[in-house]
């Protein structure tokens, strides 16, 4: 694969952003001490993030569509590094409320540009694998980012990760005023053709897909740990040893994602993953307490939810070469979007009957992404008959 140091750089940028989107999690407690608000209000960080990734970068994405990529690029990740001082230098909660609004919108805009641009680098049959590897800087953010960044942060304190995450941001950046070449669109894109993209019912149906297999993938992550103590005795240091290996997991089914995108297809590693996390995730419950069992369940079906993503983010460019940034940054909206849906349904299922029946609700949310793809397979032949 040419240009594939570039690659693993942008990988590297987007999982320095991912860290600090997921980062709240592990010193939330930190955070709601220091600025002196409850912990419920600090988790008001993450929706700020979330929210921001997933209605500001497409709105960034549409209005500077026929700008350089290359410049869209610099610009976002300088505007992530200059929001992280802010809150390393910020003291007051609202202060660091704006600067996570700012991290999402520039992480999020400058997540879908990386992803984007690895696919212009990249012959046509190796964007798969291009996407794959970007997706791969992401998973590696929870495996790695997350419980290094909490570490620190007990010991040096959680602003200090603040000033390092900046810093480490410039290597990327450098990589790309050096060695991406201005990448622009062959012709003008107008809003009123972006906004013909919504009509195609193939884009539409394939962001569905999107929202509900990664619905039903929150559905249950978001609550595993208490799903995990129900089902099994099993100790913390499990807990933490499982979780460890869901997300090597997440990075493995990220990088076989990719591979199979290439060799196979998206459609075909799409139905097979989907397949395999509905098989999964009906099968957990069964298991009852075999702690082995469990931790091989959730394994296969990590592997299988990760390796999903390439494959979807590489159809949807295929529905829009010319422009795969738009049908990127949709995407993307609708994984923040299932994000939210899914620990919605996992909170009211708790709230309502058992954590036992998370599983069950989680594999019924994929079913219907399933169902979506099987739409997009019969437009396709509807469009190829006329």
């Amino acid at each position: 694969m040419k240009n594939k140091t570039v690659i693993y750089l942008l990988a590297l940028a987007v999982f320095l952003i991912g860290t600090i989107e997921y980062i709240i999690t592990g010193i939330i407690q930190m955070i709601a001490t220091d600025l002196s608000v409850s912990t419920s209000v600090a988790g008001l960080l993450v929706t700020a993030f979330a929210l921001s990734a997933a209605i500001g970068a497409p709105i960034v994405i549409a209005l500077t569509i026929n700008v350089d990529r290359k410049k869209i690029l610099l610009w976002m990740l300088s505007l992530f590094i200059i929001s992280n001082f802010i809150t390393f230098f910020s003291h007051t909660f609202t202060m660091v409320f704006i600067s996570r609004i700012l991290q999402g919108l520039s992480g999020g805009v400058a997540t879908v540009v990386a992803m984007a641009v690895a696919t212009r680098l990249v012959d046509s049959e190796k964007r798969g694998s291009a996407i794959g590897i970007i997706l791969m800087g992401l998973s590696s953010s929870l495996v790695f980012g997350v419980p290094l960044g909490t570490f620190l942060s007990e010991i040096i304190g959680w602003r200090a990760l603040f000033l390092f995450i900046p810093f480490m941001t410039l290597i990327p950046v450098a990589v790309v005023y050096k060695h991406v070449p201005s990448i622009k669109e062959q012709e003008p894109v107008t809003i009123g053709r972006q906004l013909a993209l919504l009509k195609d019912k193939r884009i539409v149906s394939a962001v569905a897909v999107t929202l509900f297999y990664v619905g039903g993938y929150a559905t249950l992550f978001t609550y595993l740990i208490p799903f995990l103590q129900a089902t099994a005795t099993i100790t913390m240091a499990e807990i933490s040893g499982i979780l460890l290996l869901a997300g090597i997991c997440s990075f493995v089914g990220s990088s076989i994602g990719g591979i199979a995108t290439d060799k196979k297809g998206p459609k075909f590693t799409i139905f097979t993953g989907l397949l395999l996390q509905i098989g999964m995730l009906f099968i957990l419950p069964i298991i009852g307490g075999n702690l082995v069992g469990i931790v091989a369940v959730i394994m296969i079906w990590m592997i299988a939810t990760w390796s999903t993503s390439p494959a979807q983010q590489y159809y949807l460019v295929t529905l829009v070469p010319k422009s795969p940034d738009i049908a990127l940054s949709i995407n993307t909206s609708f994984i923040q979007f299932g994000f939210a849906l899914g620990s919605g349904i996992g909170g009211f299922v708790i709230s309502n009957s058992s954590v036992f029946n998370l599983s069950w609700v989680s594999a019924s949310t994929v079913v219907l992404a399933l169902l979506m793809t099987f739409i997009i397979v019969a437009l396709e032949r509807h469009a190829s008959s006329h």
